[in-house]
């Protein structure tokens, strides 16, 4: 039988939502699948509520608050086992500023089922727009000296290497087969790690043409000189995203076709936020350090949330 919305647990993780935003993107994701959960990672309160009670929440939309933040990988992990425990099939994850265009997982489910078809699928994902720029975001196969971006034909899909996390739509069988999501990485890669490992199990990565979301990626949007533009991220931000790929630079298991463009994506990435974002003495030293700490292994929770 067709695999329907019925079967699909979604879980949106959040932390520090913008109030004003999130209540779409929780309407969108509720109006497309069986369940929806908010799964709230330690967000303060503030005048003496939370979040959650401040907005209007979608009917039949559950809270699970969490008393500290373990991280996106803890997150994911415990979002896997809520859709587990409600009988679902798959778990759709969901960051807190992804709006779901219509028809996104009705597309999801549709290939996930001509994929299944074929062999093990770890996880179907959607064509992602960055909702500042208005640019597509292309699909992803790793090459060297530059990873191969790839467009899914209209009405089709396309393997890939690596789905971000969220919009991803994974049966729980694919986590049984490639195993829970590092909870050591914290934020950053986490999704990455997850697919290095589900390719090495055998499993399918598709990206999908007509499942459509719209994401906000980095913190904000700069315009650089000749026209071309760039995200750029907070120097914390950096500090984990530059400790986290240096550390899988490292594991065993890691593609080492990945490793040997990301290296040299790396240097650049410190080149830029050095010389085109501010503030740009802190960006160098938040990636430097990242990279010292990645090196030596470190895990966990970034520097700040540990004091």
């Amino acid at each position: 039988m067709p695999s329907t919305p019925a079967d699909v647990v979604a879980v949106a993780v959040t932390y520090r939502p913008d109030e004003g935003a999130i209540g779409e993107v929780l309407a969108r994701a509720a109006a497309q699948v069986g369940a929806l959960v908010v799964l709230d990672n330690a967000t303060p309160e503030a005048d003496g509520a939370h979040w959650t009670e401040r907005i209007r929440l979608p009917e039949g939309v559950d809270v699970e608050r969490s008393a500290t933040n373990a991280g996106l990988g803890a997150a994911y992990n415990r979002a896997a086992a809520i859709a587990g425990e409600r009988g679902a099939r798959f778990v759709l994850l969901l960051d807190q500023d992804s709006l779901l265009e219509p028809g996104c997982v009705d597309a999801l489910l549709r290939h996930a089922d001509l994929r299944a078809a074929r062999g093990p699928l770890g996880a179907v994902g959607p064509t992602f727009v960055d909702a500042r720029s208005g640019e597509t975001a292309p699909f992803v196969r790793f090459g060297f000296p530059l990873n191969r971006k790839l467009d899914a034909p209209a009405g089709g899909d396309v393997d890939v290497d690596f789905l971000i996390s969220s919009g991803s739509l994974i049966p729980l069988e694919a986590l049984e087969a490639a195993g829970p999501f590092d909870e050591g990485l914290f934020i950053d890669s986490v999704d990455m790690e997850w697919c290095f490992r589900a390719k090495r199990a055998g499993l399918q990565l598709v990206g999908v043409a007509d499942a459509r979301m719209l994401h906000t990626i980095g913190d904000e949007l700069v315009e650089l000189p000749g026209g071309a533009t760039m995200f750029v991220h907070s120097p914390l931000r950096l500090y984990m995203m530059t400790r986290n790929r240096v550390a899988l630079w490292r594991r065993r298991g890691t593609p080492g076709i990945w490793t040997a463009q990301d290296v040299p994506r790396m240097l650049f990435k410190l080149a830029r936020m050095t010389a085109f974002a501010a503030p740009r003495i802190p960006n160098a030293r938040a990636m430097l350090r990242g990279a010292r700490d990645g090196w030596r292994g470190r895990q966990g929770p970034p520097p700040a949330a540990r004091r």
